[in-house]
């Protein structure tokens, strides 16, 4: 049996496992659906019927009383429209007889209504008001009580029998639950115990080799690998063991060992698809690889005294620039992101790099070189731009019916549509909540768009600081003291500053909106402002929770969120605040400590008066 026949027997158990889970669940579901579709079959339509009798009866009578206050006419027309509505309404229900006492009630509705009719024929035929008053007040009233009583012990009793019927239809969810996790947990537990047995059996010859590879690694060339059989492992365990000889002769010459040495490193970077150069001390070219001479035209064997004389000004500046950062002692280069990368001409046409450095040390950490390599990530731009155009769409599309959905919402909550009952006042408000919070992932999106397609525009205007200051109060005084907390300024700046003041108030938004979320009742956020080397450097402090170490340095990232955070969003409003200062000449960082609060802020260049 070869290698893939005895992988594919280890996967069997595992494969029917989940076999068994599916069909089971498939069970489960089309069981639990036919029981809730039985609430619905039996239940609802009568249900249904009940309520548009109520309606109709209600009309018939409204008929009555416009006949007795002398509207004959309007009278016989509104009795004519709904009496047929009431008769074929309760020829539903009585072909839909499916709880215990309800045909009994039928009937009784049936009898009810036809007195009904007689009576409010004879209404109708009565020749002056006041027998019509007399006869309505002494028999047809009553009569449209009985019928609506009727009707409502048929609503009744199907109401109740759906409520039974959803409880039980519940209880058989649990059980159906438990009885799943079981059967998944126990076929989970055998296919892996069984493809964990199988494959123990089949890695034998691996751990062999393995074993065989690190002795050999450790310099023992006489080690072999032992395994039996004809599928692929025994026949790579004889080529191993082939390659072993031939080393253990090739070991025992000193330059086999030294071009062994030089082969292995040139094909370790030959194996790269980036292009990586190698420079000495001097700054002259020592190494390339097969990707440095396909797409920049560089090679080690020409022009190593002026190695970037040849390439085009924009490759040899960029080349250059990682170079000196190297070799001048400033250590690692690392960009930043996809902002640090640069469009340069290569020999396959244009194409993004990322520019990274590191330098080169010898046994004693002295630098005797630096390490030039271009991330080739023009297909990661292109999808990255890709994915920006997508969202923006997205996002673009989804604002029209968002403020027409939000539109209407807000005129149900508002009742200028009709008057609501308490719990459609209460599931109308938590769905406008729903819609202000998908409008500003929305707005973050569109937001996150325009900064990464460089369509922001600022307009900073000299403004001063307290007035920043005073308009970020105003604006979320009302939602921190509906939360129970404190919140006031303690600025010691006064001058002025560059600044765009729609995009600073979003950028205070952000934060004091978080100060907000994460601070406990009773608690104090303080905004604070304070001149510091030629800019004022704004900080929104809170007394929350505060926020572990380990991801302050990702707080500004796109869509990051804190791990185990109960509070749920899309992770832009930082990054997005970060870019405005950014566009502001500006710095933003953080300074927090779990359960110690924290404190987000950030600078602003000053005016040449403030200065």
């Amino acid at each position: 049996m070869n290698l893939y026949k005895k992988l594919l027997l280890a996967q069997t158990p595992i494969a029917l496992a989940l076999a068994i889970v599916g069909i089971f669940s498939v069970v489960a579901i089309s069981y639990l659906g036919s029981h809730s579709q039985g609430i619905m079959k039996d239940n609802y339509r009568s249900v249904l019927a009940a309520q548009r009798m109520k309606e109709a009866i209600e009309r018939m009578d409204s008929a009555a009383l416009f006949m007795v206050a002398g509207q004959q006419q309007k009278g016989v027309e509104q009795g004519e429209k709904y009496r047929p509505v009431f008769d074929a309404e309760l020829k539903v229900q009585e072909g839909n007889i499916t709880e215990r006492g309800e045909k009994e009630f039928t009937m009784g509705l049936r009898t009810a209504w036809t007195d009904y009719q007689l009576k409010f024929d004879r209404l109708q035929k009565s020749p002056t008001t006041n027998d019509m008053r007399t006869l309505y007040f002494a028999e047809l009233e009553a009569a449209f009580y009985k019928v609506k009583s009727a009707a409502d012990e048929i609503l009744a009793i199907n109401q109740d029998a759906m409520l039974h019927k959803s409880d039980a239809v519940r209880r058989t969810a649990e059980r159906m639950n438990a009885t799943t996790i079981t059967v998944v947990l126990i076929a989970f537990i055998l296919g892996l115990v069984v493809s964990t047995f199988l494959t123990r059996r089949m890695l034998q010859p691996v751990s062999a080799l393995n074993e065989a590879t690190r002795k050999i690694g450790e310099g023992n060339f006489d080690t072999r690998a032992h395994v039996r059989g004809n599928d692929e492992l025994a026949q790579l365990a004889r080529d191993f063991n082939s390659m072993a000889a031939r080393l253990a002769e090739y070991r025992k010459s000193s330059l086999g060992e030294l071009l062994q040495a030089h082969l292995s490193m040139q094909a370790a970077i030959d194996s790269l698809p980036d292009p990586v150069i190698i420079f000495g001390t001097m700054g002259e070219l020592q190494n390339t690889n097969l990707a440095a001479q396909t797409l920049l035209g560089l090679s080690a064997g020409e022009g190593k005294r002026e190695p970037l004389k040849a390439l085009a000004s924009a490759v040899s500046s960029v080349i250059e620039r990682m170079r000196s950062h190297v070799l001048s002692g400033k250590g690692v280069f690392h960009p930043r992101g996809f902002e640090d990368a640069v469009q340069l001409p290569t020999l396959l046409g244009d194409r993004q790099f990322l520019p990274r450095a590191t330098p080169v040390y010898e046994t004693q950490g002295v630098i005797v070189g630096a390490t030039v390599i271009l991330q080739d990530v023009t297909r990661l731009r292109r999808l990255e731009e890709l994915k920006n155009d997508v969202v923006a769409t997205v996002a673009h599309e989804f604002r029209t019916p968002l403020t027409s959905l939000r539109m209407a919402v807000h005129l149900c909550t508002e009742q200028v549509v009709g008057p609501l009952t308490e719990k459609q006042a209460e599931l109308l408000n938590t769905a406008r909540e729903d819609c202000d919070r998908l409008q500003a992932m929305v707005d973050d999106l569109l937001d996150l768009s325009r900064i990464e397609s460089g369509k922001t525009e600022l307009y900073p205007l000299p403004t001063p600081v307290s007035a920043l200051i005073e308009r970020a109060i105003e604006e979320h005084k009302a939602e921190a003291d509906s939360k129970g907390l404190h919140l006031i300024a303690d600025a010691h700046a006064d001058t002025t500053v560059l600044a765009d003041h729609e995009r600073i108030a979003q950028v205070f938004a952000n934060f004091i909106a978080n100060a907000i979320r994460y601070t406990p009742h009773d608690g104090t956020i303080k905004l604070g402002a304070e001149v510091k080397n030629g800019s004022v450097r704004f900080t929104v402090s809170d007394s929350g929770k505060g926020i572990a170490k380990e991801y302050q340095a990702r707080l500004f990232e796109k869509f990051f969120r804190v791990p185990d955070n109960e509070q749920k969003g899309t992770g832009l409003g930082l990054y997005i605040a970060r870019e405005i200062i950014r566009a502001h000449s500006g710095d933003i960082g953080v300074e927090s400590e779990a359960g110690a609060g924290c404190a987000f802020w950030f600078t602003l260049p000053t005016t040449a008066k403030g200065a």
